[in-house]
């Protein structure tokens, strides 16, 4: 008691005199107003890489409105370097071509196999040379909440319009674990879950997104499961987009899907765009089926990149573990463009076969 009444009249003893300032140093620290860190004041506010700047905000909405979105290839030079005078020339062609938005280092683009170094200057690169022109939906997505979340605020803060997340996949969790991880990222920004078990081991269950759609964030769902599952969120108002090129014209036109994040408009961004927008088309439909059999001959984005190649539109370059397809696929390819037309596809050079010889295989880079 007596240690309390002691420390209480030490609180009553007038403060020591500050030492004296010179005037201007005094002048100046009356000029100043000290606020609050807004991170400290408003819940779930996120400060990207520590500044208070976000650029190139969208809404949701806006995300939601988008029909076609191309999940873009990332071309290298033979060193094993991002390809960037390649990599313009690819989405300067989705734009020309109608395309309304890129998914920047996904499965596609192989943000797989990228440092996140690399991975959030290629989001920057594409926001600050297209982000006038096209939404920039960065994939920062993790089986690892915390590099999910630190990612996503990169992402954020070099300008993207919106993330795109996949549920952590090798070391699987609950579901509960699943809507915890999503609740994190989701609080960011506009953001696309991800659906495809095939690579992750687990399905996301439509009780996860209905739980997660509470969240104005959460702009819609890449789908892979099929388009019963399409149909099932759009009678729930929920967007979603075919994650499967080959049932993305149903899915579209019969199941009420917003429209697909595609591999194929790669290769033919104007035809695909009218599947996407020119109403019910099944001749065009299946005309293009036996070019997206095969794309998916072999795991994406085995078929593309060797695709690319053959048009001329990306150097023969690969980063291990992908390979090209073997010479008989690459001839079957040439056919297939024959059939459609070369005026659709990508680029202005006469498709190749390429010999084996013509390709780079890169371990290290």
């Amino acid at each position: 008691m007596d240690a309390l009444r002691s420390y209480g009249a030490r609180l009553r003893e007038p403060a020591l005199e500050p030492p004296r300032l010179r005037r201007s140093d005094a002048c100046k620290r009356r000029n100043v107003q000290w606020r609050s860190p807004r991170a400290a004041v408003i819940p779930n506010f996120h400060l990207p890489m520590r500044s208070y700047e976000v650029k190139n905000r969208t809404s949701t909405d806006d995300i939601k409105a988008l029909r076609l979105i191309t999940a873009i290839k990332t071309p290298y030079l033979p060193d094993g370097r991002f390809d960037l005078e390649a990599y313009d020339d690819l989405i300067n062609m989705q734009i020309v071509q109608g395309v309304e938005g890129v998914i920047v280092g996904g499965t596609t683009g192989e943000g797989q196999l990228m440092s996140w170094d690399e991975h959030i200057m290629l989001i920057g690169h594409t926001v600050n040379c297209f982000g006038g022109s096209i939404k920039v939906i960065g994939n920062t997505g993790s089986n690892s909440t915390r590099e999910a979340i630190h990612a996503t605020e990169q992402g954020f803060a070099v300008g993207m319009h919106a993330a795109l997340h996949i549920n952590p996949y090798y070391g699987k969790t609950s579901l509960e674990g699943l809507i915890s991880h999503f609740d994190c990222v989701l609080s960011m920004g506009p953001a696309i879950i991800y659906n495809v078990p095939t690579r992750t081991g687990q399905d996301i269950p439509p009780r996860v997104i209905h739980a997660l759609a509470e969240s104005p964030n959460l702009a819609g769902v890449k789908e892979c499961v099929g388009n019963d599952r399409v149909k099932q969120y759009t009678d729930n108002g929920i967007a979603v987009w075919s994650g499967n090129d080959d049932q993305c014209h149903d899915a579209r036109w019969n199941y009420g899907a917003m429209g697909v994040i595609s591999v194929t408009s790669n290769l033919i961004p104007g035809l695909m765009r009218e599947l996407m927008f020119g109403g019910k088309y099944p001749s065009l439909n299946s005309k293009l089926m036996p070019l997206m059999e095969w794309l998916f001959h072999e795991p994406n984005p085995i078929g593309l990149n060797t695709a690319l190649a053959q048009l001329g539109v990306a150097r023969p370059v690969f980063r291990l573990p992908y390979v090209p397809l073997p010479r008989a696929k690459r001839v079957e390819f040439v056919n297939i463009v024959k059939e459609i037309g070369r005026e659709y596809f990508v680029g202005d050079k006469e498709v190749e076969v390429l010999d084996d010889n013509d390709f780079t295989l890169i371990g290290r880079y």
